[in-house]
């Protein structure tokens, strides 16, 4: 059986945030449902609160007095484990504790029948640890909804390693019945999202590490040439600091230290002061009353180059040729096999980010990695102590006459949207190989899960498979402690591509 009949009931145990939100996702999708919770009284204030947000919902024409009322009817706050016996599914959403999941789960099982599914709502406890003390570990599944569950749309369905494939089948079916968008994965720490989203943190957060730029210029970068939705250090205040740490300090533990998920010693600090973000007034940004919001560098204006010669191919930046001519500079093509770059009328050169440093070079500015060069609003440079002043002054010209901020940064290797997005293809690609996800649940995962504008895969097609493994490498030998260093997944996936052709 795989479908779940929406006259049977479906009930939740614990009766916090989360089991609210799942509680009223289940009520207004048909079912009748069952909310117990170990605190007297728990339940009962549930109810009321989810018909609060019910009724919020209807002022705004989101949602009919009649479905309200018919969701409010179906809810029943229960007082012990025994009235849940003839839920054909529970969901699990007590303390994010292994054993007070477990001591849970094994009440649970005893009370009801043999074919109801259980789900825990973990995120980031290893749902096959969570079914070890289990009689039937076989029907237990992980359903991570995302918060708040009634308005995000993404649910991870995490099969365990002794998981039914019938029942992760049928928690996967409910989810899409619920009208969410579920995907599916296997046990692995911190599942798809929380897993391959590391490196957007640690990213930024290396590059400020490193004193290549402020959080308030990084967060710029990220968002007006990344196209992100928020930057990193904005992103984890709204978060909380320590809720992010956590879960990035659960993750490189729980992956026995892969120095490719080693938490950040910047934010480890921030957590010490207290400084946890928004909740607490302060965090990477200043949140008390009359708290000005720094602004990022911004390059003041300087004159446009008199001309820009192209040697080779742009690859992935082609289409500042179409706007460097639409400014009114003259372009002049040269065909010559030197990889991505521009050369100004100094004589210096304009490179796109491939993980080397301008100081290695003779007059070398670079300039990071866009999702589309076309509508960005803020280009990053990079330059050393020993480029030019005139090279770094006709590349900032060059940007601001296509209508863009420049924000000049230090010589961080992969600058910040390069390496980041590479990281993020490497470790999503590492998973797919893994057997933990297919590339479509991965990139919808990221893409509804933490707003990204594009999935990993969805970049790697929109650069070439073999883009992330060129940055990367180039950045291993800079920084040879392994955080950079390519996967053999991703070797494998650029390789191939590149030599599918010549195989024997």
């Amino acid at each position: 059986m795989t479908t779940i009949d929406r006259s049977t009931p479906v009930a939740v145990v614990g009766t916090g945030t989360m089991g609210q939100g799942i509680a009223q996702v289940a009520s207004v999708a048909g079912h009748p449902v069952l909310l117990h919770d170990a605190e007297p009284g728990r339940a009962v204030a549930a109810v009321t609160a989810i018909g609060d947000r019910l009724a919020r919902l209807v002022a705004k024409g989101r949602l009919s007095t009649a479905d309200r009322d018919a969701a409010l009817d179906r809810l029943e706050p229960v007082g012990s484990l025994r009235e849940l016996a003839g839920a054909q599914v529970v969901v699990e959403a007590v303390q994010e504790r292994l054993d007070v999941k477990q001591r849970m789960l094994r009440e649970l099982e005893a009370v009801v029948g043999y074919d109801c599914l259980l789900a825990t709502n973990t995120s980031s406890l290893s749902v096959t640890a969570i079914a070890g003390p289990l009689r039937a570990p076989g029907r237990l599944v992980g359903l991570h909804f995302f918060n708040p569950a009634p308005l995000l749309p993404l649910v991870e369905v995490v099969s365990g390693t002794a998981t039914d494939f019938s029942s992760a089948t049928r928690a996967y079916e409910l989810a899409r019945g619920w009208g969410k968008t579920p995907v599916a994965c296997a046990d692995t720490p911190g599942f798809i999202v929380n897993r391959i989203a590391r490196p957007f943190y640690a990213e930024a957060f290396a590059v400020y590490e490193y004193q290549g730029a402020d959080p308030a210029t990084i967060d710029a970068v990220l968002r007006e040439c990344g196209g992100f939705r928020m930057g990193a250090f904005e992103l984890t205040d709204l978060i909380g600091q320590d809720v992010n740490e956590t879960v990035t300090h659960a993750v490189w533990e729980a992956l026995f230290r892969d120095v490719k998920f080693t938490p950040s010693l910047a934010q480890r600090r921030l957590v010490e002061s207290g400084a946890l973000g928004r909740k607490a007034g302060r965090g990477w940004y200043e949140y008390g009353e009359g708290a000005e919001r720094p602004e990022p560098h911004t390059a003041e204006p300087v004159p446009p180059p008199a001309h820009v010669v192209v040697e080779g191919d742009l690859g992935p930046a082609a289409d500042l040729l179409d706007l460097i001519r639409a400014a009114g500079i003259p372009v002049r093509e040269e065909d010559e096999d030197h990889g991505t770059r521009l050369v100004l009328p100094g004589g210096g050169q304009l490179a796109l980010a491939d993980g080397q440093t301008s100081v290695e070079f003779r007059d070398v500015v670079y300039f990071d990695l866009a999702l589309d060069y076309r509508s960005a609003t803020r280009i990053a440079l990079a330059a050393s102590q020993d480029t030019s002043p005139r090279t770094l002054r006709e590349a900032t010209g060059l940007f601001q006459a296509l209508g863009k901020d420049v924000s000049v940064i230090g010589d961080v290797p992969g600058m910040i949207v390069a390496r980041t997005v590479a990281r993020l293809i490497d470790l999503a690609v590492d998973a797919v190989a893994r057997g933990l996800a297919t590339e479509e649940d991965v990139d919808t995962a990221m893409r509804l899960g933490v707003n990204y504008p594009l999935g990993p895969f969805e970049w790697s097609r929109k650069l070439g498979r073999s883009w992330a493994h060129s940055l990367l490498d180039d950045l291993h030998l800079r920084d040879p402690s392994g955080r950079y260093a390519p996967s053999l997944a991703l070797y494998r996936h650029a390789y191939a591509s590149e030599n599918r052709e010549s195989a024997p």
